[in-house]
Parts: C-alpha cells; sequence; structure tokens
C-alpha cells in the first residue's frame, strides 16, 4: 500500500530540501545549483533568499560569481529570468527553449510577414558589438526593419536568443537598466554541458520533492514530463498526499518528521518555493495565496511561521533608517515573533550595514 504524506509532512520535506529548516554551511554556486536556479525577475530577492538559506553568506558573494561569470542571470524554466551557475545555463537553456517558442507560436499570426532568422541574426550581431539595453536594441532594430514593429521585434529576439542580463546587473547595491549579450558571447563560446530531462527532473526532485508529474510542469514550464517520470518510475519511490494525488521521490532526499520544528525566515520576492509546485498546500493556503501573487505578476515576499506563509514583508530604507515592516495574516506567538525581530534585525544588519539604525516594525 503506498504511504500517504499529509500537509505537514510534505511542508517538511520541501523546507529541508530548499535549506529552509536550517542554515547550510555550502558554497554559494553549490547552493543555487541544489536549488536548479532562483527566480529573479527582480535584482535583489536571490540575495536574501540565499541569506535565509546559508550560514555566513555574505551580500557581496552574488556580484563576484556575476561578475567572474560563474553565474547568470538567464531566462530559463517557466521562460522566467532565473540566476543560475554558469554551467546550468548553458545545460538548461536548450530543455527549455520549447517554453519561448511556444510563446511565438502564440503570436504567430502578429509575426506572420516578418523574417525572424534575418531579425535574429541582425540581434546577435548588435549584440556581439557590446550589451544592449531593451530600449537601445530597439531603436537599432527599428533602424534596420522600419516597417515592422520594434518593439515586437524586440520581444522575438529575447524570445529566440540566449541572453543574458550582464553585471553590474544583479550585483547587490547595484543601480542601471538591464542590459543584454548572447550566452555564447557571455561565455566565450564554452560548449554546454550534456543534461537529459530525466537528470532534470530528478533534480527538482532532491530540491523541491516528493512531487506529482504536475508539479514538475509547474516548475519547468515543460509538458509531457508524465513520459519522463514513467521511465524513472522503477528508481523513485511512491507516496500519495492527502488527496489521492501520487507522489514521486528520490530515495535518498530528506523526509522529516511532520513535528520537526521550523525556524521563522524571511522569503523574498519571486522565490521558487512558492512557485514550483501546482498544489501549493504545502507552504500556503489558497487564500493567502491570493494576497501574495498580484495580478501584475508580482509575488510579494512572505515570512515563514511554524514552516507556512504567514504573512508578508517589505524593507524600507530611508534618512539613514533601514525598517523592516511586517504584516501578518494573523496572530504570531509570542515566541515567534521575537524570533522575527531578530531575524529581521539581523537580515537589516546583513543588507544595509550603512544604516544608522535598523528597525522591525509589525503591523
Amino acid at each position: 500500500m503506498t504511504a500517504e504524506l499529509g500537509r505537514r509532512a510534505l511542508n517538511r520535506a520541501l523546507l529541508a530540501r530548499q535549506m529552509l529548516l536550517e542554515r547550510h554551511a555550502m558554497p554559494v554556486l553549490d547552493a543555487i545549483e541544489h536549488l536548479v536556479g532562483m527566480q529573479a525577475q527582480a535584482p535583489n530577492p536571490p540575495h536574501i533568499g540565499l541569506w535565509s538559506r546559508l550560514a555566513d553568506f555574505a551580500f557581496a558573494d552574488v556580484g563576484a560569481l556575476l561578475t567572474d561569470r560563474r553565474a547568470i542571470r538567464i531566462v530559463l524554466m517557466r521562460g522566467t529570468l532565473h540566476l543560475v551557475s554558469a554551467r546550468d545555463a548553458r545545460a538548461l537553456r536548450p530543455l527549455t527553449q520549447v517554453v519561448l517558442d511556444n510563446h511565438l507560436k502564440g503570436r504567430a499570426r502578429e509575426l506572420g510577414g516578418v523574417d525572424l532568422d534575418a531579425v535574429t541574426a541582425d540581434a546577435r550581431a548588435l549584440l556581439a558589438d557590446e550589451p544592449r539595453s531593451d530600449r537601445e536594441l530597439r531603436a537599432l532594430l527599428a533602424e534596420r526593419w522600419p516597417d515592422e514593429d520594434a518593439e515586437l521585434l524586440n520581444w522575438a529576439v529575447r524570445c529566440r536568443l540566449p541572453l543574458v542580463q550582464v553585471p553590474p546587473r544583479g550585483v547587490w547595491g547595484a543601480s542601471g537598466v538591464a542590459r543584454h549579450t548572447t550566452l555564447d558571447i557571455w561565455l566565450d563560446g564554452r560548449a554546454a554541458p550534456a543534461l537529459s530531462l530525466d537528470e532534470v527532473v530528478l533534480r527538482y526532485l532532491r530540491a523541491f520533492g516528493p512531487a506529482s508529474v504536475q508539479d514538475v510542469q509547474q516548475w519547468s514550464g515543460l509538458t509531457r514530463l508524465g513520459e519522463v517520470v514513467e521511465r524513472l518510475r522503477p528508481g523513485l519511490l511512491e507516496f500519495r498526499d492527502e488527496n489521492g494525488r501520487t507522489l514521486y521521490d528520490v530515495p535518498d532526499a530528506p523526509r522529516p518528521d511532520p513535528g520537526a520544528p521550523a525556524p521563522v525566515r524571511f522569503v523574498p520576492d519571486f522565490d521558487n518555493l512558492l512557485l514550483s509546485h501546482a498544489d501549493r498546500a504545502r507552504i500556503i493556503t489558497e487564500e493567502h495565496r491570493k494576497r501574495i501573487f498580484t495580478v501584475n505578476g508580482i509575488i510579494r515576499a512572505t515570512f515563514l511561521v511554524d514552516g507556512f506563509v504567514h504573512g508578508m514583508w517589505k524593507i524600507e530604507k530611508k534618512r539613514g533608517e533601514a525598517r523592516l515592516r511586517i504584516d501578518s495574516f494573523g496572530p504570531i506567538p509570542k515566541r515567534e515573533r521575537a524570533a522575527l525581530e531578530e531575524e529581521g534585525v539581523r537580515l537589516l544588519a546583513a543588507a544595509h550595514p550603512g544604516a544608522g539604525s535598523h528597525v522591525v516594525e509589525f503591523r
């Protein structure tokens, strides 16, 4: 008989694999690879996500990896921007390109008269000269293709070419518009390491499992992964959740006791913790999800109490003060409230060491 895993059991398994039950002493690049990348639609969230997961993390660490070209900001899973290692960028982009190809198919009628091969070749040459912002590339494409919609051409190029957001974008404390070049140019044509869909699914399970086929597809943006899971099935464990759905897992992954203590944690905007399952009940209720996920695509920063999303938070910095504002969805027990305040002060001190004061405010 297949064993059942309840909501708390799945929660603790997810937190253990996401390095949120305890901070890990692990090199930053290894952590990014274990997580199979971190969603990075905004520059700052991955830094905070790593701070919540790693012991002795410094906010300058990611910038050093980006500058050394060992880490990359590039569109991958679900067609969204991720911070990944350089080797994962090369390996994952060919496998996830189909997501962007489907985006193009969705606007095939608008693009019907456009020679996309020629436009892409032009864009590749322009980006080889120097990294360019969207605005700069649009203007240059408009010069070469005056009868076409430059905005649409630029969007199509972003779907067809593996574009890297180059530093200082993504460096903590840096500012400026995003500029892009191609992955091949940025990594000087280094060949992509081999990575199969089977290996991608196994890596997902190590970071997010136990999970259903629908969960893997939600995380990746890919379809027809049931065939992949079926190939892997002889080497996987099978469970069912409280709703009877079949979940798969790698045998050696942690599955802590449902009663294992879970410390308070601050989770940044867009974190894959909340985005990588079709059924998110293991980390957030549907009622709370509707408050976190906005209609314009923003995924707000959250905090965890007893392992589950309990509210939102935001840092405001002005007049020499760094203030972390906590908006709770319900009462916070006294001990967890004190722990949140301590954790919040530590986060402010690490993220904004130059601020004259660090204040945690509950609202």
